[in-house]
């Protein structure tokens, strides 16, 4: 037989909901593996969270522990044993440690060497007994970003627990954790729901917070909210659209217990402002929806969705408190917004000078001069000097916004202010631009640059904090990236290809190291750094790793002559024709191998057999086409061009001993195979690709 249902509730104080989403994985994965170590089986694991609860759900538990019998290994047989039979203090302290006489231990052979092992049996228990002291250690298990003691200074959580519940069917498994000991009550909504509810079996747990309005389930909470949202559209004047941001969506979940949204508005008067500093005062402060008028181009409209957690009797006292605090937040940007533009975006610069961008690193006005100067030479290498002048003053205004009102007050909104105010300010639009699109992507999932100044921009801010955080000692370290460089590599490399930019980041880092004064041995770790980045990057666009290591060699610190690399690679690595010029390759390069020292020019006169004078003349008609393949980074063509020498060089091997007893005639074929070589190499180790081919 098996438990129906164990129900373990932890009932606390509102916890954040940012610490929610990660706390359901965490619970659950601690669950699993406590049951798993536990030899029970179970049926299924659910986590369940709101505000003020979390809840771990298990059906179909084993009744009973499945027993267990193990032979664990201990010390070698030569150290477990006198030379008179009796067993040292190594075999006695082993079998002590596992609960065994010492003339229970056996032997064990494991790769050729005898050790003592001991045969350990463990007798199956009833779940109900196990289960106090494991689900005590899901609740010491949990973690969170912050947590806080409260009566018990041993006890730690992301917030007071003022109630656990813990029942196996209709039986409370009782055990302590801090004050609160574990029974069969749980509490409905703080608001609409009774504050003591009985719970006689763990299956009627659910319904009985249901009917208390509590809606557990977050997926039931999602599709409840989603629903009650799109009623509320029919109630909306005009042709408008709710902007439904998934992270705003999910924060909402874990913010209320039985979600009740409404319709709110504000002034018009407030459309003024850029319309990204409402949607971030809503989001960030009030955690409204926005929406937009789609008969006015999309434009924001000045409507909201708020979702409250009180299904009042009268929702308009919830709304009417609702907009007045939103008006006194909007009223805050509305003033930012005129004081900050009572001075010019340039202006600011010099302020810079008082702001800290790092301890080690000086102030941010030194970080923009050094990027200014970095940006142009960028800017240069491209060969885009008629960008020169837009990019000189973007890069100049890059981080003006930083000490406005606005900014100060919304830091997220950096980028998007200098934008906003390099207009007001009549500076060129691809100037006001860039201020915004230096700092794309900002995520994975984030749109790139739409333009190349402010793409230069980006890449030139991104090299010079890998540069100088290596400098300072602040690279990343396991899991730890404080500054953010592996995602500041991440999107160098993702700027390049999507802005298709082939520029050489080893000259690049080479010349911030020179603009900030990098010793060669940081510049190796930084190039090695960015390497192994863009071998990550490779790797997940689904390339093997063959290919993408084998790319690299060739294209060097050129990211996007590495993709388009990678791309020709994938696409004829199949074909007959390439199968040939792996082979030749490695048939060339093995011969060479036996011949280390090889050098020399080809004396066309010592080729007496036609197949080496046939080589011959196909390598010396091949290396101007390949060079010019090479040049035009033509990457299939190139691969095209050096499979016409499969056939020769079979023939070739064919009809010529290349280890001929004469040493000149030798020398000489030698000679010859080297410079074949010299094209093969052209595309890097095919020989790699062969052996990854042949497995």
């Amino acid at each position: 037989m098996a438990l129906r249902n164990v129900i373990l509730e932890i009932g606390t104080e509102e916890i954040p909901s940012r610490f929610l989403p990660e706390a359901l994985d965490s619970l659950e994965r601690l669950a699993r593996s406590a049951l798993s170590a536990n030899r029970l089986g179970f049926k299924d694991v659910r986590t369940y969270a709101t505000p003020r609860r979390l809840v771990l759900s298990v059906r179909e538990l084993d009744e009973t522990q499945n027993s267990s019998t193990e032979v664990l290994k201990g010390p070698p047989l030569s150290s477990a044993y006198d030379s008179e039979g009796n067993p040292t203090r190594a075999a006695l302290g082993f079998a002590k440690s596992k609960g065994v006489d010492v003339n229970a231990l056996c032997e064990l052979e494991v790769d050729g060497v005898r050790y003592v092992a001991a045969e350990v049996h463990e007798e199956s228990r009833r779940t109900l007994d196990v289960l106090p002291d494991l689900l005590r250690g899901l609740v010491e298990g949990l973690s969170f970003p912050k947590s806080m003691y409260w009566s018990d200074p041993g006890v730690r959580f992301a917030r007071p627990i003022r109630w656990i519940l813990a029942l196996a069917d209709d039986a409370v498994v009782p055990f302590e954790y801090g004050d609160v000991r574990s029974g069969r009550t749980t509490s409905g909504h703080r608001f609409m729901g009774q504050k003591v509810i009985e719970v006689r079996n763990a299956g009627e747990f659910l319904e009985r917070l249901y009917d208390n309005n509590v809606i557990l389930d977050q997926e039931k909470r999602r599709q409840k909210l989603e629903a009650a949202i799109s009623l509320l559209k029919q109630d909306f004047e005009g042709d408008l659209e709710v902007e439904m941001d998934p992270e705003l969506l999910e924060e909402n979940l874990f913010l209320v217990e039985f979600p009740v949204p409404f319709i709110g508005s504000f002034d018009e008067r407030y459309l003024e402002i850029p319309e990204e500093v409402l949607i971030t005062s809503m989001k960030k402060n009030q955690k409204y929806f926005a929406v937009r008028s789609r008969d006015k181009g999309n434009a924001l409209a000045n409507v909201f969705i708020g979702v409250s957690n009180n299904r009042a009797s009268d929702m308009r006292r919830i709304r009417e408190g609702n907009e007045r605090v939103l008006r006194a937040r909007l009223e805050d940007a509305a003033f930012f917004w005129a004081e900050d533009r009572k001075r010019s975006l340039a202006s600011n610069v010099e302020r810079l000078k008082n702001v800290t961008y790092q301890e080690k690193l000086g102030s941010v006005y030194d970080k923009v001069m050094q990027t200014q100067k970095l940006a142009l030479w960028i800017c240069s290498r491209l060969g885009k000097d008629d960008l020169a002048r837009l990019v000189d003053r973007a890069a100049y205004l890059s981080k003006a916004d930083l000490v406005t009102r606005m900014v100060y007050e919304f830091t997220e909104l950096q980028g998007v202010m200098g934008r906003e105010y390099a207009r007001h300010d009549g500076e060129d639009p691809r100037v006001a631009l860039a201020l915004y699109e230096q700092y794309l992507p900002r995520s994975a999932s984030d749109t790139l640059p739409t333009d190349d100044v402010g793409a230069i921009l980006g890449l030139a801010e991104r090299v010079h904090i890998v540069v100088n955080c290596h400098k300072a000692g602040l690279e990343p370290t396991g899991s730890q990236d404080p500054y953010g460089l592996r995602r500041a590599a991440r999107c160098i490399n993702e700027i390049l290809w999507g802005r298709c930019l082939d520029l050489d980041l080893g000259e690049v880092v080479r010349e911030a190291a020179l603009l900030n004064l990098v010793d060669q041995l940081t510049v190796e770790r930084i190039l090695a750094f960015l390497e192994l980045r863009l071998l990550m990057q490779l790797k997940e666009k689904g390339y093997e790793h063959e290919l993408a290591t084998l790319a690299l060699s060739v294209a060097g610190h050129r990211p996007l002559q590495a993709l388009r690399l990678m791309e020709a690679l994938n696409g004829v690595k199949d074909e007959h024709w390439f199968s040939g010029l792996m082979t030749s390759a490695v048939r060339v390069r093995n011969i060479l191998n036996k011949a280390p020292d090889a050098e020399g020019v080809v004396d066309a006169a010592l080729l007496d057999k036609p197949a080496e004078r046939a080589l011959h003349d196909e390598v010396a008609r091949l290396e101007p086409m390949v060079g010019a393949a090479l040049e035009a980074r033509d990457w299939q063509a190139l691969m095209e061009l050096l499979a016409e020498l499969s056939p020769v060089v079979s023939a070739f091997f064919e009809d010529v001993m290349v280890m001929d007893p004469d040493e000149r005639v030798r020398a000489n074929r030698l000679a010859l195979l080297k410079r074949c070589n010299a094209l093969f190499e052209r595309v890097g180790d095919l020989g790699a690709l062969k052996g990854q081919a042949q497995k």
